[in-house]
């Protein structure tokens, strides 16, 4: 039943991606980067940090890893605004991938009025 009702400092919060666990301090020394690019990054929109109750960003495993996908486009010359514009582009991409192989599945599959 403890699965049920998670109790302690993170609630549950363990497995879940989105969840705002990482100061900034935290994510820039686990990326490897400085704070200065984590704020970059969050002025050219690619993430959008929550803020602690102190008005502190924090930071998601989600995010950090868009943020390593952009620290390494970055460390190979490419600006930070197109860096993360590639990976909006990216992600767009991949969405529209996922509704196509998802519409192509509902029109492959046959309809109720198949089985009459």
């Amino acid at each position: 039943m403890a699965a049920d009702n998670p109790t302690g400092p993170l609630g549950g919060h363990l497995d879940d991606d989105d969840y705002p666990a990482y100061t900034m301090g935290r994510a820039a020394e686990m990326l490897g980067t400085t704070q200065g690019f984590l704020r970059a990054i969050g002025e050219a929109r690619l993430i959008t940090p929550l803020r602690s109750a102190g008005g502190h960003r924090r930071y998601s495993r989600y995010q950090l890893r868009i943020a390593a996908r952009a620290r390494e486009l970055v460390d190979q010359g490419t600006p930070i605004e197109a860096a993360c514009r590639i990976i909006i582009l990216e992600d767009q991409l991949e969405e529209a991938q996922r509704l196509n192989a998802e519409y192509r599945r509902a029109a492959e599959s046959p309809g109720p009025d198949a089985a009459a």
